[in-house]
């Protein structure tokens, strides 16, 4: 199976200029995309400028995701911390102090 190569933004306008100076055919070949893809590049570089042919997805930084689950399991613990305090205290609120069980 073939390894899909990654296109960095300064590299798919070279290719699109290129394309535009010495013809799309050769371009095809030279760097091995399919026209479909040459035509996607094209058209959002001309509707948004470089812009466009950034890779529209954001990649997340692994220690990052960690921080942000720990983040999430520490906030339950809060929350179940919050939920004791409150029902002990309303619980004393409930109990008369003065009674005794002998």
């Amino acid at each position: 199976m073939k390894n899909r190569r990654k296109f960095t933004a300064e590299e798919r306008l070279a290719i699109i200029q290129e394309g535009e100076r010495e013809g799309r055919p050769e371009t095809y070949r030279k760097y091995s995309i399919a026209p479909s893809l040459y035509d996607r590049w094209r058209k959002k570089y001309l509707s948004q400028g470089i812009a466009g042919l950034k890779n529209s997805y954001k990649r997340v930084d692994p220690q990052l995701r960690e921080l942000e689950e720990e983040n999430e399991r520490l906030k339950k613990i809060v929350a179940k911390q919050a939920l004791q305090i409150e029902v002990q205290g309303e619980l004393l609120k409930k109990t008369p102090v003065g009674t005794r069980i002998k």
